[in-house]
């Protein structure tokens, strides 16, 4: 394990891919975060829903109890504390939890885009909870986490993907998909270990 740190923030639509990008860097050294995960613990904690428009309506919550930037600067204080090197993270919605993980030596933000209707047969396929809801439902959810509709400090996926520092297109296999996250990777100087 090299010395040298290295945070790498994951944005995108549901279903795009960013997991199967978080087992990826997860093989190669890197730990995971999420910022989704403070979303699912606080809707537990609160009794809300699990559907995926409640989980939404959560973390727009936080975002406007405690500012737009506030599930980034959870995740980034709890990385803080934590000595190891090479993280991934994972959820990131808005702009303002950007800025706040920018604050992360070595911070890049990867958008991993994929075509809306693979999303949707991707979603069909993969069976979650939060997943088995009607195609115009998942699309409605997509155009909402996207910012159509959404507040500032909601989520606004569309604006986040703009400030990507590299985008990697996950609409091919998943080969095709690790040889671009090892792209990534060569671009950082943290090829694999």
């Amino acid at each position: 394990m090299a010395a040298r740190g290295l945070h790498i923030g994951l944005t995108g639509r549901m279903g795009s891919g960013k997991g199967e990008v978080v087992r990826l860097l997860e093989r190669r050294g890197f730990r995971y975060a999420s910022l989704s995960d403070i979303v699912r613990a606080e809707a537990a904690r609160s009794g809300g829903g699990t559907r995926r428009d409640d989980m939404q309506d959560v973390g727009n919550r936080l975002r406007a109890e405690g500012g737009a930037g506030v599930l980034g600067r959870r995740v980034r204080e709890a990385i803080q504390a934590d000595p190891w090197p090479r993280w991934v993270i994972d959820g990131i919605r808005n702009p303002a939890e950007v800025l706040e993980l920018r604050r992360l030596d070595a911070f890049r933000l990867v958008a991993v885009e994929c075509a809306v209707e693979t999303i949707l047969e991707r979603m069909r396929r993969r069976g979650r909870a939060t997943d088995a809801v009607s195609e115009s439902e998942l699309r409605a959810a997509l155009e909402r986490e996207w910012g159509r509709g959404e507040p500032a400090g909601g989520q606004q996926v569309g604006p986040t993907v703009a400030m990507a520092d590299f985008t990697i297109d996950n609409n091919g296999a998943l080969a095709r998909l690790e040889a671009q996250v090892d792209q990534v990777l060569a671009a950082l100087g943290a090829g694999h270990e």
